[in-house]
């Protein structure tokens, strides 16, 4: 017998998968049930994102060691990514989404941003200290000129003229 079926509105694979788990212990002596495709992967998947990310932290930790010829550098740069990581698990939280497929592949984008962000802030930083800055004068600079383009609001200098008509 081959039952089929999709989670509820609002509900992830995984949660709807948990429940039919619940529901099949339930079923009498001499039932089984066992994953198929997309259900099979899911489960085989499951728990993989932790070693995964980590494994990448230390790939990406290792290649900017290479880039810059130090190991200082590459880790102020990765101390940023469990800022973006705290940030989006607590976002999800407290709005009550689900931690799916979608939600990992945001988390891997943020890290990537919060990272590449990071990473130009030192670029800056190194530029300047080379023009006789000091270290913090330099570090300061480079985050200055690094947040401006994150603001999600157009400053008036920047607004071009669509910008005007539309209201934020």
């Amino acid at each position: 017998m081959t039952i089929s079926g999709l989670p509820a509105p609002g509900r992830s694979t995984g949660e709807a998968m948990d429940e039919m788990e619940r529901l099949a212990r339930q079923l009498p002596e001499g039932f089984d049930f066992e994953w198929t495709g997309v259900s099979y992967e899911e489960r085989q998947a499951a728990g993989q994102i932790g070693l995964l990310l980590g494994l990448s932290l230390v790939v990406v930790f290792l290649l900017l060691a290479a880039l810059y010829e130090s190991w200082t550098v590459p880790l102020a740069v990765l101390l940023v990514v469990p800022l973006g990581v705290l940030g989006s698990v607590a976002f999800s939280m407290a709005r009550g989404l689900s931690v799916d497929v979608y939600f990992n592949l945001g988390l891997i984008t943020i890290i990537g941003l919060a990272a590449k962000n990071a990473i130009l802030i030192v670029e800056f930083a190194i530029e300047e200290e080379a023009h006789g800055k000091s270290t913090f004068d330099a570090t300061m600079n480079a985050v200055k000129l690094r947040l401006r383009p994150t603001w999600p609001v157009p400053h008036p200098e920047r607004r071009s003229s669509a910008d005007h008509r539309s209201q934020w």
